[in-house]
């Protein structure tokens, strides 16, 4: 290269400029002016005189644009760039022609092809496009590297926890072993659980760790959508479908594409939407109301139930074919009396959590005392983690000082606990008497966390149905939470 050459500059922000030229046309005086002229403002050209020697020429080594005339024998200028697209090779390719029209370019475009340029032009011209293409390609490549990094930051969050705070060696860890392993395959998931325990959260975490990660989450609950209007909400309706639509709808799982789809609430979905969804699970595809076509989407679902699904379908509540379709493979989240090992590190995580939100200032290491924590191990939680981070907000929101006590609880949790402490401490030597403390605050725990189900509540305790019915009786119990008992609470207890 001559001294006075203008070497192309690389772009900003550190990009690697384009440096590697192919230029494909028949006509070889235009090839040898191209490769004088490229080579001149810095950069390395290689010219061939088809369509099959540049092909062969890009199986030998990258090159960053390929330059090629449309028109030539056999293999033309766009079947040029098809051939480039169906090999997937990272090469932006420009079109050169005499027979310049709007409509070459637009197929040019559609092809694939970056840029179009109409002969006769000035080697000015394609020293622009060139340079087009560089600024083009550095934005990819910083696009790209940035959503990798964000990629990447959202797989270390969430590997490290996937969203969910849980110890090493507790129940909650086996669960996160199976997000981790089944994220990437795009099978259904059915999450079972007692409400707040998270499986929306789980749900999250799935979504998170998938190849799905840059799509859209997209969540409703199948229970909080009146009957009426779920099917138009999940499969979207054309325009005079029915009375109300006045215009198209995308649905959600139109909204989903590339991602996931949340169904909360699975087992709330009526029998006649179960047959759709079915349909659409199996199909890959989803009929608008008031559509006569059907249309492919992409989308996962994960579906979550705080039901027995298998009870649904013996009481024909819940179809058996869309059960086994959605139970796949299934996450069960563990209540958090079964997880209690966690409650430290949750405590921590919502005291952090509201003082961001509040602005306030309990310590989030040490910030509970020894009795306080005694007293939240040892309470049942039946609204489980969303009661927890309930009680330790409303706990910040009245504390005085940096740190929680035990005052600083809900009554519902000191009374119990200061009734067991008392007896124990009172010197009370009766190992009857202090049992029947005991034991009356261990029904009134498994009534509250079975909602009242005094079958499930026997298990819980494990005695009989009979023996718990005797002593709800003698102990007087009135309602799972010991107050005055609603007309429904009456009837299991």
């Amino acid at each position: 290269m001559s001294g006075g050459a203008t070497r192309a500059q690389p772009p900003p922000g550190g990009g690697r400029a384009l440096q590697r030229i192919l230029v494909v046309d028949d006509e070889e005086s235009l090839r040898h002016m191209l490769v004088l002229f490229l080579k001149r403002e810095g950069y390395e050209a290689v010219a061939v005189a088809s369509g099959e020697q540049a092909l062969a020429e890009l199986d030998k080594r990258p090159y960053d644009v390929v330059l090629s005339d449309i028109r030539m024998p056999k293999l033309g200028g766009l079947e040029l760039v098809d051939e480039i697209r169906k090999r997937n090779l990272p090469t932006a390719v420009v079109l050169m022609t005499a027979f310049g029209s709007t409509d070459i370019a637009i197929e040019a475009m559609q092809r694939g092809a970056y840029d179009y340029i109409g002969k006769p032009f000035r080697p000015e011209e394609v020293v622009l496009v060139l340079r087009k293409a560089e600024e083009r390609e550095r934005l990819f490549r910083e696009n790209t590297q940035l959503r990798e990094a964000l990629a990447e930051r959202r797989r270390s969050e969430t590997r490290s926890a996937a969203g969910i705070i849980a110890s090493p060696d507790g129940r909650m860890a086996d669960v996160l072993r199976t997000v981790r392993k089944i994220a990437e395959y795009k099978t259904t998931v059915l999450v079972t659980g007692e409400s707040g325990t998270g499986k929306e959260l789980v749900a999250r975490a799935i979504h998170e760790l998938s190849p799905r990660a840059s799509g859209p989450f997209v969540a409703v609950n199948c229970g909080a959508i009146p009957e009426t209007l779920i099917e138009s909400e999940l499969f979207g309706h054309k325009k005079g479908a029915f009375t109300d639509a006045v215009r198209d709808k995308r649905g959600l799982f139109h909204e989903a594409s590339t991602g996931t789809l949340f169904l909360d609430e699975i087992g709330e979905l009526p029998l006649g939407l179960q047959v759709k969804l079915l349909r659409v699970l199996q199909e890959q595809t989803v009929r608008a109301i008031g559509d006569v076509t059907d249309e492919k989407v992409d989308v996962r679902v994960v579906a979550a139930t705080v039901r027995d699904l298998a009870g649904e379908v013996k009481a024909g509540r819940f179809r058996e074919d869309l059960f086994y379709r959605l139970n796949v493979i299934q996450v069960h989240m563990p209540p958090l009396r079964d997880r209690r090992e966690d409650i430290p590190l949750l405590v921590e995580h919502f005291i952090r959590r509201t003082n961001d939100k509040l602005g306030t200032h309990v310590a989030s290491t040490g910030g509970v005392t020894l009795e306080a924590m005694k007293v939240l191990l040892d309470y049942a939680w039946p609204g489980n983690v969303r009661e927890l981070e309930n009680t330790i907000e409303r706990a910040i929101v009245l504390s005085d000082g940096p740190r929680l006590d035990v005052d600083s609880l809900p009554e519902r949790l000191r009374a119990r606990e200061d009734r067991i402490r008392l007896s124990l401490q009172s010197g009370e030597l009766s190992i009857k008497k202090t049992t029947r403390v005991i034991e009356e605050e261990l029904i009134r725990r498994a009534l509250q966390v079975t909602h009242g189900n005094r079958t499930n509540a026997a298990k819980l305790l494990e005695i009989s149905h009979r023996a718990l019915l005797y002593k709800i009786k003698e102990f007087g119990i009135d309602s799972p939470a010991g107050g005055r008992a609603s007309e429904a609470a009456r009837e299991k207890i």
